[in-house]
């Protein structure tokens, strides 16, 4: 299995709402995906400018699948231009 913790760093506070809400649609989508045990969006409780998607795949070919997706190449670039994103990765 693969885990990635997806981080957001956001800049601009005007940013944080249209994040959640292409955040939420690509959890929505993503969850129906082959493959995917939880996918699944929190928010920093102590810091208004941290979120993070906490993912996990039960194989690399199904996170592959995912990544060329229509959703996920539609979402994840509005994403990286409403934040900056980084990741974890972690395969068990």
């Amino acid at each position: 299995m693969i885990r990635l913790n997806v981080f957001f760093l956001i800049e601009k506070s005007e940013n944080c709402v249209p994040l959640v809400k292409a955040a939420t649609e690509l959890v929505s989508m993503s969850l129906r995906d082959k493959g995917c045990i939880d996918y699944d969006l929190f928010a920093s409780a102590t810091n208004d400018d941290r979120m993070m998607i906490v993912e996990t795949w039960r194989s690399e070919d199904d996170l592959k699948d995912h990544m060329e997706s229509e959703h996920f190449k539609r979402i994840v670039p509005q994403l990286q231009q409403l934040a900056t994103m980084t990741f974890e990765r972690f395969d068990f």
